[in-house]
């Protein structure tokens, strides 16, 4: 069964009175364990894929299915579950919050769902990602490798069978992003779990198990 499935998705939006068209007739399944790379300039869709996969925007027209659930068909209560249970999340610029320790931004998200244990799985979490000893400091005193190695750890806490990657070694050296590669390469086949990655990395694209590429809204075939 896949992780995320989109049928037949369009997305428009309304600037200044005028339709502006996102996505045009995608349609794009990734399975368990698959790292998918999508690639394309500028404007073409990239970002608008990824929201509406991660359930933080609904298609114009179209499904969006992930896991069993369609975004489409839920309420705004049902959405924050896919986003709190399904899905993680990783950003360009980290998106760390600056007043918690690197142990406190990896357990948050498990404190906002309400779920036990959040110190001893974040903790498991930075043992993976070799930032074990690091758990009491800032934000500001990591390097921009261990920053992002950190939002990885936030994004795998609550255990989301999708990963969603907007650029994330965008900000990082090319050392430091071979490294990023290898987590990720590592989260999906060793814990199983399917990453769609937004990036213009060649490293990245080259070490994906496949690659979709989108053009003014389309994917090129």
């Amino acid at each position: 069964m896949s992780v995320l499935r989109l049928e037949d998705v369009s997305k428009v939006y309304v600037a200044n009175g005028q339709q502006v068209p996102a996505l045009d007739g995608v349609s794009v399944e990734v399975l368990p364990r698959e790292f998918v790379a999508v690639v394309g300039r500028s404007g073409c869709g990239k970002s608008t894929l990824l929201h509406l996969a991660g359930a933080m925007d609904l298609p114009t027209s179209g499904q969006v299915w992930i896991e069993e659930a369609c975004t489409s068909e839920l309420d705004d209560a049902g959405l924050v579950r896919v986003r709190r249970e399904s899905v993680g999340h990783i950003f360009q610029s980290f998106e760390l919050l600056p007043t918690l320790t690197v142990v406190e931004n990896v357990e948050l998200p498990l404190l906002l769902s309400g779920r036990s244990g959040a110190r001893p799985r974040a903790l498991e979490c930075l043992e993976w990602v070799e930032l074990a000893g690091l758990e009491e400091r800032m934000p500001h005193q990591l390097s921009g490798g261990q920053m992002q190695r950190v939002a990885i750890a936030r994004a795998l806490v609550h255990g989301p069978k999708l990963l969603l990657a907007d650029e994330p070694t965008g900000n990082l050296d090319t050392v430091t992003s071979s490294l990023i590669l290898q987590l990720l390469r590592g989260i999906s086949k060793e814990q199983g779990t399917a990453i769609l990655m937004a990036t213009h990395s060649t490293e990245l694209i080259s070490a994906a198990d496949r690659s979709i590429r989108l053009r003014d809204g389309r994917v090129e075939v």
